[in-house]
């Protein structure tokens, strides 16, 4: 019985992972084997930082809203507070867009708080 390679499937399947590696520097970008463990490494750091892309939001969202309770005469833990004795449930990405596009609604949301806090 004659041996078989399976030619065209290895040659399709390298062909396909050094096309994601085009950009790779070195011999990273045309050696398969080095190829194979560049990209299983950038996959796996692609993985976590789209993870961590959101921990990045959240914080650039709060200090955001520190800033804007600030000038608002509040510091954000008091405002986060009093939003949720007010029964105010915006989340802050909503509320650091109002504190940069629309200074005039958030400064009554923060009145809100300040008022639920008051009470």
């Amino acid at each position: 019985m004659s041996r078989t390679t399976n030619a065209v499937a290895s040659r399709k399947r390298r062909k396909k992972l050094l096309k994601k590696t085009k950009g790779y520097i070195g011999d990273r970008k045309n050696h398969f084997r080095l190829s194979k463990d560049a990209l299983m490494k950038a996959l796996s750091y692609h993985y976590e930082h789209r993870k961590q892309k959101k921990s990045d939001f959240r914080k650039l969202w709060i200090i955001r809203l520190n800033v804007a309770a600030k000038i608002n005469g509040m510091s954000y833990s008091k405002l986060v507070d009093g939003l949720k004795r007010a029964g105010l449930s915006l989340n802050r990405k909503i509320l650091s867009e109002l504190a940069i596009r629309d200074p005039k609604a958030f400064s009554e949301i923060v009145e809100k708080a300040k008022s639920a806090l008051a009470a």
